[in-house]
């Protein structure tokens, strides 16, 4: 039999908003879990005490914003519209069944002005990890670390080339610690780097964005083109909380933050970090040194390049005398160090043989390349640290540790990318792509906890 409803919706009734919300609603699980009121200490400078109007709560302000984030909800005014019609939303903004929404200009001009430059969403972030840390979410032993690119507010169209003064590496502070080490060691003057490089060599073409400066063109086989930002994330291997969260222009390495973030992890996080899992654009030798240091061991994929030799003897071919630290050739002559050198991003000990002895040599021709006078090696300082810790390389723990890296690092940028926002950008600037990574990072820890903690 059909039947045909009858419009009730004029019909009284006697209800409340806590009536509408199921009671093992996620939001309700997530206020039971975590307390915003630590973001009243942190802005109570921002307003004023006797003047202006009543303004809108804070609390709502960062609760409303982090909504759309939960909820994979990009606009502002969207967030608006689905707040007015879902009780469950009113409930958690803290918002009676008759209250009226606040509009989405008023919370996009707060999060613009007020809360510029305060870092507000860095201290949700940390406060929502320190209580993963607190519930024994985290182990803070094994961190899993990768880049995903997000895609800026501005059109390739925008773009334009300008020549600028090359910027000093990343590592280049880092490198000159341990080339004094180095010398040292040995005993060798610091040598003066004089700049014989023309003018010209001196400037790189760089490419920006009209609209967004700041933004750095991605330009990665197999990623898209144009001005994007990066998201570099780190792991925790438990339960994949998010520890780390930092953004750079999308041009780059992903290697250029990562030790800081590590001293950050240690220092400011507290994590007792005792091995990492990387992918291959970490696979430097300054990386495993460092880490080395810090007794932290790194498994990266196994490294499949080989050093081009333009003789016949390699370097293996050559036997190292550890104790008086020279090389001996394979005609019974020795190489010893004659000089300390600074690469691009190594230091080297080149250990060279006499002249003299080269010379005469009946294995001249095998040993010497066509334009060398007598034979040289080059020795990364940072070689055995790489050596060590590729010689775990295809072992039980290797495999895991990337299996691992590859479920939490790329299952969570799938997730984000998919529901938490993490696809684009819609405003303009780097510390706008870094609120906007930390949202989307601290919504995905809140959904693991309450996962975890239920």
């Amino acid at each position: 039999m059909m039947t045909r409803e009858r419009s009730c919706q004029l019909r009284l009734h006697t209800v409340t908003i806590e009536d509408l919300v199921p009671e093992n609603h996620f939001l309700r699980k997530l206020d039971r879990i975590i307390d915003f009121s630590f973001i009243y200490s942190e802005v109570q400078d921002l307003y004023s005490r006797t003047k202006g109007r009543p303004s809108i709560d804070p609390v709502v302000l960062v609760k409303y914003l982090l909504l759309g984030y939960l909820a994979g909800i990009e606009s502002e005014r969207r967030i608006e519209r689905e707040v007015q019609v879902n009780m469950a939303y009113r409930w958690f903004l803290g918002l009676d069944i008759s209250d009226r929404v606040p509009d989405h200009s008023t919370i996009s001009q707060n999060r613009r002005r007020r809360f510029r430059g305060r870092d507000l969403f860095r201290v949700l972030f940390e406060r929502v990890l320190f209580q993963c840390i607190d519930q024994g979410l985290v182990e803070g032993k094994l961190i899993l670390t990768d880049s995903t690119h997000v895609k800026a507010f501005a059109s390739k169209r925008s773009e334009f080339g300008i020549m600028v003064e090359k910027e000093a590496a990343w590592y280049i502070e880092r490198l000159e610690q341990h080339e004094v080490l180095e010398r040292k060691r040995f005993n060798m003057p610091k040598q003066e780097r004089r700049q014989t490089e023309p003018e010209s060599s001196r400037h790189v073409k760089k490419t920006i964005s009209a609209t967004d400066p700041e933004a750095g063109r991605l330009n990665r086989p197999g990623k898209p083109e144009g001005p994007h930002y990066l998201s570099h994330q780190s792991l925790d291997a438990k339960h994949g909380i998010i520890v780390d969260v930092t953004v750079t222009p999308g041009n780059v390495t992903d290697a250029t933050p990562y030790l800081d973030r590590i001293t950050y992890m240690r220092k400011r996080i507290g994590l007792g970090i005792e091995a990492v899992g990387v992918d291959s654009a970490y696979d430097i030798g300054l990386v495993h040194q460092e880490l080395a240091e810090q007794n932290i061991e790194i498994y990266t994929p196994p490294n499949t390049e080989r050093p081009r030799y333009k003789s016949e003897f390699t370097k293996q071919d050559f036997q190292y005398d550890e104790e008086i630290d020279q090389f001996i050739c394979p005609a019974g002559y020795r190489l010893s160090v004659q000089r300390i050198q600074r690469g691009d991003c190594t230091i080297s000990r080149e250990y060279k043989a006499k002249r003299s002895d080269c010379k005469g040599c009946p294995l001249q021709e095998k040993c010497l390349a066509p334009s060398q006078t007598s034979r040289r090696i080059q020795v990364n300082i940072f070689e055995e640290a790489v050596r060590r810790n590729h010689e775990k390389d295809g072992t039980a723990e290797h495999k895991r540790v990337l299996d691992l890296r590859q479920i939490w690092c790329e299952g969570t940028f799938a997730a984000q990318k998919e529901r938490h926002n993490l696809r684009r950008l819609f405003r303009r600037g780097l510390q706008a792509a870094k609120d906007h990574c930390l949202l989307s990072a601290t919504a995905v820890n809140l959904k693991r906890m309450v996962k975890c903690l239920g």
